[in-house]
């Protein structure tokens, strides 16, 4: 019998990262899961994937901060040795983010530079970081977002984040080809999660508006994005390499 397959997700408390997990859970792999505060949420995602028979492991991670990436490596040595006599994992998901809400015109450098650490330099120097503990054959996915496509006034120092990522997953997957590992983006459109509700809650009519602009009549759910950050960490992806795999219900069409 294979061994399990180990993912590590960032950011996997809460939200999309917290279905990414219970996903790869379910279908088969073992999680060790990121959370930046909430250690009590993140304990009952482990208790939720442990129900399915499978291990997982929390370790704090704030993503923002490059400096405490050494020891987060060294940790993440410890548990890998400790929980699976091993010391590599398959797959990392760079998850981990927030959005902040302001015009171009009236973007702070603060906003632009917190945006700029979580979403992009978090992720290259995270990735940079742990790359001897990927194991050959296995991959990254990295999250984006529908902004990145379309345009919706308010987010354009985001999607400018995210779009920097888009471009790096394909220097990811050339320059890593060598060791097998596969490096590719899911695109989600507007999700009912923490992430969008004080948006959602300032602007109910939001909802309906964005219903209104995708295909499929709604607002995505976490389920609608987690299923498919777990194909893409299956060997049903084996042959999927440097893709922007969009998951935004047509949104925009």
């Amino acid at each position: 019998m294979n061994a399990s397959k180990i993912t590590l997700v960032t950011g996997a408390s809460r939200g999309l990262g917290r279905d990414t997990a219970l996903q790869l859970a379910r279908k088969g792999n073992d999680v060790i899961l990121t959370f930046r505060s909430r250690a009590d949420e993140a304990a009952a995602v482990v208790k939720d994937i442990e129900a399915q028979g499978r291990k997982a492991v929390a370790l704090q991670l704030d993503t923002t901060q490059i400096a405490s990436f050494g020891d987060f490596s060294a940790r993440l040595g410890t548990a890998l040795r400790q929980t699976w006599q091993r010391d590599s994992f398959d797959h990392l998901v760079n998850n981990a983010g927030y959005s902040v809400k302001a015009s171009f015109a009236e973007t702070t450098e603060a906003q632009f530079d917190s945006l700029l650490n979580v979403h992009f330099k978090g992720v290259y120097f995270l990735t940079q970081q742990l790359l001897p503990q990927i194991a050959d054959g296995g991959g990254i996915v990295c999250l984006s977002t529908g902004l990145t496509r379309f345009a919706v006034p308010g987010y354009a120092p985001y999607a400018a984040m995210k779009s920097a990522i888009e471009g790096l997953v394909k220097y990811l997957a050339k320059e890593l080809g060598p060791r097998r590992i596969r490096a590719n983006v899911v695109a989600p459109g507007a999700i009912h999660t923490d992430f969008n509700r004080a948006g959602f809650e300032a602007h109910p009519q939001m909802v309906d508006f964005l219903a209104a602009q995708t295909a499929l009549g709604r607002v995505g759910q976490p389920e609608d994005i987690g299923g498919v950050v777990a194909f893409l960490c299956s060997p049903d992806a084996g042959w999927v390499n440097a893709q922007r795999l969009e998951a935004s219900g047509g949104m925009f069409l």
